[in-house]
Formats: structure tokens, sequence, C-alpha cells
């Protein structure tokens, strides 16, 4: 069960807002700072007060990270949803909806000529939407698994089990169980955004906290981390794209 709510803290004299979320599986403190703000995990059993402290003491990152994401906000392309069009793979691609003419009783989604084809079958019950995040989604775990196996060769780790999700404020996860989900938006990101999402989660199945070992390990097996950091920093909210929307017009 994982609740949460809202506090605010002074560091380096500037008031910091940040949202703490319980977790009963966490188990240690973590920071996370993004698009959505300031997030701190904390696990079931710690102290409240460990909150506040564990902000002060790492009070220079917190404001470093605050400030980098504050310059790369203001380099963000905000679009406008655009109807029957989606980024994947990290480019925008056409969404077209065809009447199939046979009788099948379910949708077909392919890619032709650089567009994403959705053919609805007469006798289909399922929103073209829903058909389309599946195929999203087969297209997502497709990738990952592409990426995984080598990864988790070079940490000497592997993953308990692996999810492809819609989770709704995390590109990935590590649980306590070594678990590793994995959202299914990524697929609609360039290769090297989810190659990376790929690394940081394998990472924290050797290195379960964000030290400067993890990220030197995530550097090490990812290049282009930075890059990728920054891109989603920039293109979130296009990530975020309804595809009920896209499928209307």
């Amino acid at each position: 069960m994982r609740s949460s709510t809202a506090h605010r803290i002074q560091l380096g004299g500037r008031f910091v807002d940040y949202r703490v979320v319980r977790s009963n599986v966490a188990r240690k403190l973590r920071v996370r700072i993004g698009p959505a703000g300031v997030e701190v995990v904390h696990p079931t059993g710690r102290k409240a007060q460990d909150v506040s402290r564990f902000l002060v003491t790492n009070e220079r990152w917190v404001l470093e990270q605050l400030d980098r994401a504050e310059r790369l906000r203001n380099l963000r392309r905000v679009k406008a949803s655009t109807h029957g069009q989606i980024l994947f793979r990290g480019e925008p691609t056409p969404v077209r909806i065809e009447r199939s003419q046979s009788r099948r009783t379910s949708n077909l989604v392919c890619t032709v000529d650089d567009a994403i084809v959705i053919s609805r079958g007469p006798r289909s019950r399922t929103p073209v939407a829903r058909s389309l995040e599946l195929w999203l989604r087969r297209q997502a775990r497709q990738a990952i698994n592409h990426h995984l196996p080598a990864i988790t060769t070079r940490l000497g780790c592997q993953p308990a089990q692996i999810y492809v999700m819609g989770q709704r404020t995390k590109w990935g996860n590590c649980s306590a169980r070594r678990n590793l989900s994995f959202n299914w938006r990524l697929i609609l990101a360039p290769d090297y955004v989810l190659r990376y999402l790929v690394t940081h989660e394998a990472v924290h199945l050797a290195i379960p906290d964000h030290s400067s070992k993890f990220w030197l390990a995530v550097q090490s097996l990812c290049r282009e981390t930075e890059r990728a950091r920054q891109w989603l920093v920039a293109h979130a909210e296009e990530l975020t794209v309804d595809l009920h929307v896209v499928c209307s017009g």
C-alpha cells in the first residue's frame, strides 16, 4: 500500500515543496527529482523526521538537481495533442484507422510505410485505442527484451520477473523482490532513451541506491545516459499522449 503527502522544507535559503510516498517494500529512503517535482520514497518503519534530515544532508545535490530540471524545462517543446499522430521510437508517426473487409472479430495493428495502421475488424468489440495500446506494449516488451540480456550479463545479476505496465508517475522500477517493471510508453521515445531506462533499473539489481557508484555503473553501461535524461525532461509530456484522442481524429 502506497500513500503520499505534501510537505515543504527550506534548503539553501529557498523553500522546496516535496511529496513523501510511503512504501511497504522500499528498503531505503530515496529522492526522485523530475518534471513532477521532488518525491521522497519513505520506507515503512522509518521515522517521519528521517525524511527532513535526509533532505538536509543531501541539500546540495537536491538543489543542483532542481536547478538542472528547471533549465531543461525551459527547453521543453510543449506540443498540443495531435489527432492521428504519436511519437513512435522518437519519430512523429501517423496513425491510420481502416475498416477491414474481412469477417475478423479483432483489430489488427501493423506498420505500413512509416505509419501505424489499425485495421478495424467489423465484428470487433475492442476499441481501436485499446488495440493500439496493446500493440505498443508488445513493441515495448520486445525492445526491452532486446537490450536487457547484455546489461544483466555484464552486471552478473538477473531479475526475478519483468513487467511492462502503464505507470502514471514512473518510467521504470526495481522492486525489493528483484522484479523490473517498465512503462510501455518508453516505446514512444528514441531507442537510446529506452535503453537508458532499462540500464538504470537493471543496475538497481546490483546497487539499490542512487549513489555515485550507481551512476558510474549506469554511465559505463550506457554512454548516452545524460542525453537520454535530457530528452526525457524535454519531451515527457509528449509520451503521455491520450490514445483515445489520437484514434478519434
